[in-house]
């Protein structure tokens, strides 16, 4: 199935096997909405994953069927990215240079937002990719089916370890950090960097986070495995 999808503020063409969607999206969408409808609010979703394994674009894909089914509960998308420290923040404590690790987020600010979704409405920031800092209160919430979507949500450290209490379920993408380095290199040069460029930064820079994520995350109540080919399969435990 080829869908067109809103992902980072870009608007792309995205492929999905009907086989994936029938035994692993679509069921998976029945699952939530059962389980919001269940506790008859707002049902809070983390999905955690190391960079490069597509998790935006997932998400989206979530929105999209959610939205083409009358039987399925709206999904709608939030980001942890909005919650990015400020460029001007990340120069005074000499962080700019790792944006993306776990120090470079505003964690305080994303514990208060996650409070906030108890409301019926609620707001969150999104990192606008042009001005390259965070834009407060850009995404009105109003879905009863949240999916929050960032690479240290699950992250077993302390501070992170505690956001796992403002969720209903937790999924995590498990992939080979050998896949996602071939993966985040290419996405490197499709956005100009040279081959040398995309693995140097790789090596300071997407190579420890995805090290990290996989290495020091919490379990999460629902795992999904990452083909070689980038396809999507449900881990039975």
């Amino acid at each position: 199935m080829k869908v067109t999808l809103k992902v980072s503020g870009m608007v792309s063409d995205s492929f999905f096997s009907n086989s994936e969607i029938q035994q692993l999206h679509v069921p998976l969408l029945h699952q939530l909405t059962e389980q919001q409808k269940a506790k008859g609010s707002r049902l809070v979703v983390f999905l955690a994953a190391p960079p490069g394994c597509g998790k935006s674009t997932l998400s989206a894909f979530w929105e999209y069927l959610s939205n083409c089914d009358v039987a399925l509960q709206t999904v709608q998308i939030l980001p942890m990215d909005g919650f990015h420290h400020c460029n001007r923040w990340l120069d005074e404590h000499h962080l700019r240079g790792r944006k993306g690790a776990p120090e470079t987020f505003d964690l305080d600010g994303l514990q208060q937002a996650l409070l906030r979704l108890a409301q019926p409405q609620s707001y969150w920031p999104v990192y606008d990719r042009t001005l390259h800092d965070p834009v407060q209160d850009a995404i009105t919430v109003t879905a009863p089916i949240v999916i929050v979507e960032g690479n240290w949500l699950l992250l077993d450290e302390p501070g992170w370890r505690e956001l796992a209490q403002y969720s209903d379920v937790t999924l995590f993408i498990r992939a080979q950090a050998r896949q996602l380095r071939a993966r985040l290199i290419e996405r490197k040069m499709r956005g100009g960097s040279t081959l040398e460029q995309a693995a140097d930064f790789y090596q300071q820079t997407d190579g420890p986070n995805v090290d990290r994520v996989l290495q020091r995350s919490l379990p999460a109540l629902i795992t999904l495995n990452m083909a070689l080919d980038g396809g999507l399969t449900r881990i039975v435990s």
